[in-house]
C-alpha cells in the first residue's frame, strides 16, 4: 500500500481502500471493534447500558469515534452478546462502567440438535437495536466514513450457548461434533451479516474467539479455516476478522481466507506480522489496550503508533474494545501522531 500520487480522500473512501491494500492519502485511523469510553458516554450523554439496547443512542455513541476522536470508522456494535441474547442465552447487562456478558455458567445448549437459530432471530429487539443505529449512521454521515458493522463468528457463539470449558472439551474429544455445531451457527453470523450489510455497512467485522491462549493454529486451520473461507465468499463487503492474543501461528492460514483484513493483538509485534501476511491480507491494529491506552500516557502511546507505521500497517488503531476508563487524549493521540507522521514525510518528499 502506497501513500503517493493520491489526492485527498473521505475518511469512508479511505478505509476501504486500505482494506483493499490500495493507494490512500495517508493511514487510516481505525477500531473495528468499540472505542465507547464512560467520558465520551458523557460526553453525549449515551450511557451503557443503555446505548447497547437504544439505536438511537448507540449511533450517537458510536459517532463520536469519528466526531470527538478524528478516527476514520464508526463502528456501533459495543458488545459481543447481540447475537447470543437473541438466541436466548441468559444476560447480565451490567451498569455504565462495564460490557454487558453472557452468563456462560448456564448454558442453552448441550448438543447440536440443540442448536436453533429462531425464524425471528432478526427481529429480537438486540439485533433491531444494530440495524437501526446502522440506518440512522448511514443516513447521517452518508459517504463521509465507514461504517463498520460486527457479527459474531461461530466459535464465539459456541462459547456463549454451550459454555467456555464444555465447548473446548466438545473440540478435544469430538471433531465431527463440534464441526457440525459450528456448521449450525454460522448461520446466525450470515444472517446477521447480510442484514448489516442490508441496513449501509460498509464493513464487517467478524471476531470469532479462538484465541491464542486457548486455541493453537492447528485448530483454527482445522475448524475455522473453510468457515472463514465461506464468511468471505458469501458476505458481500470486505470483512476484518477478530482473534485476540498471540496469533502469529495461525495468521498464514488466515491470510488464506479471503478475509480483507485481520484485526491483530499487541502481543503480535507489527513487523513480524506484517512479514508473515506478505500482503496477503491488510493488518489493523494494534495498539496495547490494558498497558498503554488504558494506564499509560500519550506518548507510549505515539511510539506504538509510530511502530505500526513504520511496519506498515494499513489501518492503525486499538488491538480490540478499549477499555472504558481510557482516556480521550490518548485516543486522540493515535489519529494525531497518524496525521504528524504522515505530514513529515509529505514534507521530505
Amino acid at each position: 500500500m502506497t501513500t503517493e500520487a493520491v489526492g485527498p480522500m473521505t475518511s469512508r473512501a479511505r478505509v476501504l481502500a486500505a482494506l483493499r491494500r490500495e493507494p490512500v492519502d495517508r493511514t487510516p485511523v481505525c477500531n473495528p471493534t468499540s472505542v465507547a469510553t464512560v467520558e465520551l458516554m458523557d460526553l453525549v450523554d449515551a450511557p451503557f447500558p443503555l446505548a447497547n439496547r437504544d439505536p438511537e443512542l448507540m449511533a450517537r455513541l458510536a459517532a463520536t469515534s469519528y466526531t470527538e476522536l478524528g478516527f476514520d470508522s464508526i463502528m456501533p456494535v459495543f458488545s459481543i452478546i447481540q447475537e447470543s441474547s437473541a438466541l436466548g442465552c441468559n444476560m447480565q447487562w451490567e451498569q455504565k462502567d462495564n460490557w454487558p456478558t453472557v452468563r456462560m455458567s448456564e448454558p442453552i445448549w448441550r448438543d447440536a440438535d440443540d442448536i436453533r437459530i429462531p425464524n425471528d432471530f432478526l427481529l429480537h429487539p438486540d439485533m433491531v437495536c444494530v440495524l437501526d443505529a446502522i440506518r440512522i449512521l448511514k443516513k447521517r454521515f452518508g459517504d463521509e466514513v465507514a461504517i463498520i458493522g460486527k457479527t459474531m463468528g461461530p466459535w464465539t457463539l459456541g462459547y456463549h450457548c454451550f459454555g467456555v470449558e464444555a465447548f473446548l472439551l466438545m473440540s478435544l474429544d469430538d471433531p465431527g461434533k463440534t464441526k457440525l455445531c459450528l456448521d449450525r451457527m454460522k448461520e446466525a453470523t450470515l444472517q446477521f451479516g447480510l442484514a448489516q450489510i442490508e441496513a449501509g455497512a460498509d464493513a464487517l467485522t467478524l471476531p470469532d474467539h479462538a484465541t491464542g491462549d486457548l486455541v493453537s493454529g492447528e485448530y483454527y486451520a482445522r475448524y475455522l479455516k473453510d468457515l472463514h473461507v465461506e464468511f468471505a465468499e458469501r458476505l458481500p463487503v470486505p470483512l476484518i476478522l477478530h482473534i485476540c492474543g498471540r496469533t502469529i501461528d495461525r495468521m498464514d492460514y488466515i491470510a488464506q481466507t479471503g478475509m480483507a483484513a485481520f484485526h491483530f493483538d499487541s502481543k503480535n509485534a507489527p513487523d513480524e506480522s506484517m512479514t508473515v501476511m506478505h500482503d496477503r491480507i491488510a493488518l489493523v491494529g494494534n495498539i496495547n489496550n490494558p498497558e498503554t491506552l488504558f494506564a499509560k500516557g500519550p506518548e507510549v502511546v505515539r511510539q506504538e503508533v509510530l511502530k505500526n507505521l513504520e511496519a506498515g500497517v494499513q489501518l492503525v488503531g486499538p488491538e480490540c474494545a478499549i477499555p472504558l476508563q481510557t482516556s480521550i487524549e490518548n485516543l486522540l493521540e493515535i489519529s494525531q501522531t497518524v496525521r504528524e507522521w504522515h505530514g513529515a514525510r509529505g514534507r521530505a518528499h
